[in-house]
């Protein structure tokens, strides 16, 4: 089922992959760069998505990709940039660097966050919530406009005062067993990890 009507499809992808060491939006899974993968998960649900990031950098992919209007800010930018373009209530804002996702779990995560009233809903992992699997309301763009002004850089500070709902590791679980949905690939380590994976 798609919610292209209630919900807006966002991929950050304005990172510096520093310890990657080259742009991760490119890495190839399946002969397919992450970026355009996610960006296939997310268009079956919500709609085709846009691609928060350099357009000279993530030109010729055929995706839209809009400039951050936070640049070396970190995802805190990156998220206000979205909810900034997003025409619609709620936002499901992403990681480009997450290869373990399915188009079940952001399904379910798109639906719960369609029931709830709350401002953004969070994934909650062992290490803590994770903002860059998430759903954002349109009413948190100004809130997290203003912290970004303060000096704020930190994703769920930049939250604070709005009410955050947290979906718990034992229901996410539920698509991922392993417990790696939100494994990122940050080094050339994890790439080759997630290469290993797909290849199987």
């Amino acid at each position: 089922m798609q919610h292209s009507q209630e919900v807006a499809g966002f991929i950050l992808a304005g990172g510096e992959s520093s310890r990657m060491g080259r742009e991760k939006a490119l890495l190839e899974l399946g002969g397919v760069p992450i970026v355009v993968r996610t960006a296939r998960l997310l268009e079956s649900i919500a709609g085709p998505p846009t691609v928060i990031g350099p357009p000279e950098r993530l030109s010729g992919l055929g995706l839209r990709v809009v400039v951050d209007d936070w640049p070396g800010l970190g995802p805190l930018g990156g998220i206000a940039t979205a909810l900034r373009h997003a025409d619609n209530p709620w936002s499901i804002i992403l990681g480009c660097d997450l290869p373990y996702l399915s188009g079940e779990w952001l399904a379910f995560l798109i639906g719960r966050a369609l029931l709830s009233r709350a401002d953004a809903l969070l994934p909650q992992n062992d290490g803590g919530p994770e903002p860059l699997c998430a759903m954002y309301h349109k009413r948190c763009e100004a809130r997290v406009a203003s912290a970004l002004a303060r000096g704020v850089r930190k994703v769920t500070e930049g939250l604070a005062g709005l009410a955050v709902a947290f979906i718990p590791a034992p229901e996410w679980k539920a698509f991922d067993s392993e417990g790696r949905l939100f494994k990122n690939m940050n080094t050339p380590s994890d790439y080759e990890e997630a290469r290993t994976r797909f290849s199987k």
